[in-house]
């Protein structure tokens, strides 16, 4: 009788690439989301210091972009305070770049700013390819 152990290969690369993958995303902060006709959910949640600037994923983005069509989730420039924070809902069945973060699929990502900076990058949620989220002063 021969017995064999279940494949965990997949599950290994994916640990192992996970900080490659990290590392790589972060290295694309200075490439910068521009135009397109899948309108997605934009909220925004204020303007004064705490503000949230929430933005939906929402599922099928993944597969829209796939089919040709334009995906716009956010916009290509966002200005943002100190103090302030960025979520992005990915209700997607795929993981998306924004800039220097990645949002995995079914997962959500809240970055609160605490100095003031330029983030620019690839972002897989805008038609431009591009986003540069501007941190100023609160």
């Amino acid at each position: 009788m021969i017995v064999s152990a279940p494949n965990r290969t997949g599950a290994t690369l994916r640990r192992a690439l996970s900080p490659i993958v990290t590392v790589v995303l972060a290295l694309t902060v200075l490439v910068g989301c521009g135009d397109g006709s899948f309108d997605v959910a934009d909220v925004e949640a204020g303007a004064d210091a705490g503000a949230e600037h929430s933005y939906l994923i929402p599922a099928g983005t993944g597969a829209a972009k796939d089919a040709g069509e334009l995906v716009e989730v956010l916009p290509a420039d966002l200005t943002v305070r100190v103090g302030e924070v960025l979520e992005l809902i990915n209700d997607d069945d795929r993981g998306h770049i924004v800039g220097p973060f990645y949002v995995r699929a079914g997962e959500t990502l809240r970055q609160e700013f605490t100095s003031t900076g330029v983030y620019e990058g690839v972002c897989t949620v805008h038609p431009s390819g591009q986003v540069k989220v501007t941190v100023i002063e609160g």
